[in-house]
């Protein structure tokens, strides 16, 4: 009888046991096909989703880049523009797709920016994408027209913390890049504005130049004739750094507006759980165009500044920025908005 007792637990545990051993060759069974997918990796065309419309700096930087890329790795990148929901349409398409390398989403600061600004976003930009490389940094320009008389940052303060009614800033939505940065500014200024909406760069920048605008912050590219020509005073760049395309415009923290400064990215991801030897072998492959002179001058004209990054550390700024902008728009009160799927 005793026998027969401490049978059934033995049974019972070489059955566990054999369910255990079963699970981990399956599991062994999946990373053995990842790993051989991986190394036979590409094998057909890679596609590339993008959040914006065609003529976008989000869409030509990496089509620039990746044409390059194509060269070395011997496959096509087809790209697939969806635009819709600030971008959260095209990341939400890519967070949710086979973690192959086959698919791989183009994007900018929006990625960050969209959680926090608009309802229901559908991803998470930390744990549904793996960052694969900066493609680079877009530099913003703050502008006025010379007929306000204004031809210093620290004047456009000072005239916006006393006026009887707020100035007025162009933007084209609540959550882009030049809002987070004005509000960035603000925060670090002690002011406030009345944001304007536009529907993009060209009509805000006619409305500063003649005045009705009290001032913008635009895409330098957008700017740069009309800054040279004397039609627009530039005040400050955005980014942490001067931008090549207006070197002797300081930045505003360099201004002295700490924790001002905001770069609006460009960069490549992919689903989460992609293999490694995949996104590592796409990096460097990447790495490789942008050294290019040929790919340099291309993006220089479009007043592309170089991301200047390794992959560890672009992934370790997408998680700062992340907390960064969780604390700025608890701080300005900033709501998410409900926009259409």
């Amino acid at each position: 009888m005793r026998l027969s007792e401490d049978a059934e637990p033995i049974a019972m545990r070489m059955q566990r046991m054999s369910r255990l051993f079963i699970s981990a060759l399956a599991a062994a069974a999946i990373i053995a096909g990842a790993r051989a997918n991986a190394a036979d990796w590409p094998n057909k065309p890679i596609h590339v989703l993008v959040p914006l419309t065609p003529g976008s700096a989000v869409d030509i930087v990496p089509r620039i880049v990746l044409e390059e890329v194509g060269k070395e790795l011997g496959q096509t990148f087809v790209f697939e523009n969806r635009v819709g929901a600030s971008g959260a349409l095209a990341a939400r398409a890519a967070a949710t797709a086979p973690s192959d390398g086959y698919t791989l989403l183009a994007t900018s600061s929006a990625l960050t920016i969209a959680p926090y600004t608009i309802a229901n976003a559908g991803y998470d930009p930390i744990k549904d994408f793996v960052p694969i490389s900066g493609l680079g940094i877009v530099p913003n320009v703050l502008v006025i027209a010379p007929s306000k008389n204004i031809t210093a940052l620290s004047d456009l303060v000072a005239k916006a913390r006393t006026a009887p009614a707020p100035l007025t800033f162009g933007t084209i939505g609540i959550g882009s890049p030049m809002t987070v940065w004005m509000d960035r500014l603000q925060t670090s200024g002690g002011f406030t504005v009345q944001n304007v909406m536009f529907r993009g760069a060209p009509e805000a920048l006619t409305e500063t130049m003649t005045g009705r605008l009290d001032f913008y912050s635009s895409p330098i590219l957008a700017a740069l004739p009309f800054i040279r020509d004397g039609r627009l005073v530039p005040l400050a760049v955005s980014g942490s750094q001067r931008s090549a395309a207006l070197p002797d415009v300081a930045t505003s923290v360099e201004l002295g507006y700490a924790a001002s400064d905001y770069n609006f990215w460009l960069g490549l991801f992919a689903p989460a759980g992609t293999p490694p030897e995949i996104v590592n072998r796409l990096d460097r492959a990447i790495q490789t165009a942008l050294a290019k002179p040929a790919v340099a001058a291309r993006l220089k004209t479009l007043a592309i500044d170089p991301a200047d990054m390794s992959r560890e550390a672009f992934a370790e700024y997408i998680r700062k920025e992340v907390v960064s902008l969780a604390s700025l728009t608890k701080r300005t009160g900033t709501a998410p908005n409900s926009q259409p799927n």
